[in-house]
């Protein structure tokens, strides 16, 4: 019995994808993520150890002030300074320390019957009488013959002075300033001036 021969495929039929899709393998499913590396834990910072308490410092006893110096044995405590003559009250200088020295300056000069005293009267210069009384200096000898006063307007050695000289018994009849130029008034300075207007009278010993 013959066979039966079948036909060849179409080259084109062969070559034509089938129309149904060939089924894709499944997509696989997408790996497991590996678990996150694990980080190595630090460990936590430690809070910073407390402070230890500063070590008390040992009170050291306050330090003593020195003591007086004890004066050497056998030397004598320095004395206050005495106030200078001319700081005194201005009645007492005059009375216990100008006239006194006013009277041995006479004696150098060989006049020994000076009198000199010391008092607050009017100015006996006619054109000054209305002035009020003032304290004075007044010194006369050979009798009264030759006299002079020192005037204190201000009852101050340091302030305004002024000086007569009359002789004869006759009155002053002018008034001349008296140590104007002097800042510094001192017992010497005054007693020196004094005799020096005297001198320009020509009353004392060498005249």
């Amino acid at each position: 019995m013959a066979e039966e021969t079948q036909p060849l495929p179409n080259p084109e039929e062969a070559n034509t994808p089938s129309d149904t899709p060939a089924e894709k393998p499944a997509a696989k499913a997408p790996a497991a993520k590996k678990p996150a590396g694990k980080s190595e834990e630090k460990p936590a910072a430690k809070a910073p150890a407390a402070k230890k308490p500063a070590e008390k410092s040992e009170d050291k006893p306050a330090a003593k002030a020195p003591a007086a110096k004890k004066p050497a044995a056998g030397a004598k405590a320095k004395k206050a300074k005495p106030p200078a003559v001319e700081d005194k009250p201005f009645t007492e200088f005059v009375e216990q320390h100008y006239v006194p020295a006013l009277k041995t300056a006479f004696a150098k000069q060989g006049i020994d019957d000076v009198d000199v005293t010391f008092a607050k009267q009017k100015i006996p210069i006619p054109s000054l009488s209305q002035m009020d009384d003032c304290w004075q200096v007044m010194g006369s000898w050979q009798n009264g013959q030759r006299q002079f006063n020192l005037y204190f307007l201000d009852e101050d050695i340091k302030k305004q002075k002024a000086f007569s000289a009359s002789a004869n018994g006759v009155k002053p009849s002018t008034i001349e300033s008296f140590m104007i130029d002097e800042r510094k008034v001192t017992l010497p300075l005054m007693v020196h001036y004094t005799i020096q207007r005297l001198n320009a009278q020509k009353w004392l010993m060498w005249n």
